[in-house]
């Protein structure tokens, strides 16, 4: 399975709880904070959620 890496660019405070706590469950807790996750339907939903602060680098 594909592996994708993903960046926090953007502060997530302001931010909706459910934004908040998608970054949650992706181990995103501080900005510039990068976590590797397999490339399945449940974490690329989580990616297009919060697409707008983060990054991801294949």
């Amino acid at each position: 399975m594909d592996k994708i890496k993903i960046k926090q660019v953007r502060s997530r405070i302001g931010r909706p709880k459910d934004q908040r706590r998608t970054l949650d469950a992706l181990g995103l807790r501080k900005m510039n904070a990068v976590v590797e996750h397999n490339a399945t339907p449940q974490i690329l939903g989580m990616v297009n959620k919060v697409s707008h602060l983060i990054n991801v680098v294949k």
